[in-house]
């Protein structure tokens, strides 16, 4: 008899789950950034009053095939959640939101309602805990800077996590000038050391990062 059975080891907690209306777009939101978005259609006008009335996300994807107005998109199955942050509607029927990066997630199962929304359950992706920018990529951190200094506060708002190589990783993803694709690849990269150096080395045979 094992007199020891009940000491089991810790399991982590399996990682949590939401269902959150989908807002496919031709852009890649980043954690920690921003966006502008003008919304008209009524399935998203619907779905930004809900948001705005209980104070809840949804979920921006980068659209695979189709459209961001029409017929629903299929989209992505990484995406980040969007929290309102400033909403304007000086047209009527069209509403200006600005929205920050959450946290990212996968979807597991997604569903169009009659009105053209699509909704997915989803699984919220774990972040690393933060970890400097390795001294190899430094040159990054000082280009990174500089972009802030030229984009000013309402581009790259505070707070600046420059000593979270995450962080760094996430805001030179959305300014480079790469395709989409591009983006949504260093988007789903878990290790931000190992989005670090894929940055590094587009950059550095360019001249742009030493």
């Amino acid at each position: 008899m094992n007199l020891f059975g009940f000491l089991k080891p810790d399991r982590p907690a399996p990682p949590a789950e939401l269902e959150i209306p989908l807002f496919p777009l031709k852009s890649v939101l980043f954690p920690g950034g921003t966006l502008a978005l003008k919304v008209f259609e009524q399935r998203y006008l619907d779905m930004s009053a809900d948001c705005l009335k209980r104070e809840l996300p949804f979920g921006v994807c980068l659209i695979l095939k189709g459209e961001e107005v029409g017929e629903p998109a299929t989209v992505h199955r990484v995406g980040t959640l969007a929290q309102v942050t400033q909403w304007d509607m000086e047209q009527l029927g069209i509403l200006q939101l600005g929205v920050r990066g959450g946290r990212r997630f996968r979807i597991l199962e997604s569903r169009v309602e009659p009105g053209g929304l699509q909704r997915a359950r989803v699984q919220l992706l774990d972040e690393p805990a933060a970890v400097p920018v390795p001294a190899a990529q430094e040159g990054l951190l000082s280009m990174l800077k500089q972009i802030a200094a030229d984009l000013g506060p309402a581009r790259m708002p505070e707070p600046h996590g420059w000593n979270d190589a995450a962080w760094v990783g996430y805001r030179l993803s959305e300014v480079m000038p790469v395709q989409l694709l591009a983006k949504q690849k260093l988007l789903e990269l878990d290790d931000p050391v190992s989005r670090l150096e894929i940055l590094y080395r587009y950059l550095a045979p360019r001249g742009l990062v030493r």
